[in-house]
């Protein structure tokens, strides 16, 4: 499997590459990849099917110049915070694994070195429903996925150090998802390493992740090949750059 090192990028170009290497690896012209990178500036990315409208406070997203991207996998808006949250990806092929085809299975197989380098923390980290992974009972982490000729891309977040009140102001959480979870405020929801008392840096918590990966995954670090840069550079054009695609109703 290949390791493609920390990319630092705004969120359209970030979200171009994951589609590139699924499209890269569902033509077989590349390996199954493994990626960590950071949204600069800070950003949302919004789930597949989501409304642009009901989950994002667009006036506060203007006035704090933060960047809106719709996503090809499912699931909520997301808030990546430049300055404390890491974003992790992994396409790989269904066939490689004989539990990756089963949904709930694949999302904590792809996610482990997550859950375990929050171990290594001594924090107590687990697994939770199909797609988040808690710290001391509280979300520290969230996936989504999608799958396209055999091939999974799965990528989620890792909150080190997310402004949580910029997390709170930008996104639009309703009172029913709240209440169907038991709680009244997402705060009462949500964590990071900085609120569990643990204060590291980004290249530090880069580091760790990576670690983990490599514990979990057969990796060898490489690069993006020419042709997923150039395949990247169309997606923005006409995908991810693209008001019609990112403001679809």
């Amino acid at each position: 499997m290949r390791f493609v090192p920390l990319i630092i990028a705004r969120p359209e170009v970030q979200m171009a590459i994951d589609e590139a290497i699924l499209i890269a690896r569902s033509e077989g012209k590349v390996e199954d990849t493994v990626r960590l990178y950071i949204f600069k500036p800070s950003s949302i990315t919004m789930g597949r099917f989501q409304s642009i409208e009901h989950d994002v406070n667009l006036e506060k997203c203007k006035e704090l110049n933060i960047p809106v991207v719709r996503r090809i996998t499912g699931g909520g808006s997301v808030f990546h915070d430049e300055y404390g949250e890491i974003t992790y990806s992994v396409i790989i092929k269904e066939d490689s694994h004989p539990d990756l085809k089963n949904i709930e299975k694949s999302y904590r197989i792809l996610a482990s070195p997550l859950v375990e380098a929050l171990k290594a923390l001594g924090i107590n980290a687990q697994f939770s429903g199909l797609n988040d992974i808690i710290a001391n009972g509280k979300k520290i982490s969230g996936s989504a996925q999608t799958r396209r000729k055999g091939v999974i891309l799965q990528h989620g977040t890792f909150m080190y150090a997310t402004r949580l009140e910029t997390l709170v102001s930008v996104l639009k959480v309703s009172q029913k998802k709240l209440q169907d979870k038991g709680i009244k405020s997402i705060w009462q929801r949500v964590t990071t390493l900085e609120k569990e008392g643990i204060k590291m840096s980004s290249r530090e918590v880069y580091e760790l992740l990576k670690s983990k990966f490599f514990e979990e995954f057969p990796l060898e670090e490489g690069k993006l090949t020419d042709y997923e840069l150039e395949l990247a550079e169309k997606l923005i054009e006409e995908r991810y750059g693209n008001e019609k695609w990112n403001f679809m109703k």
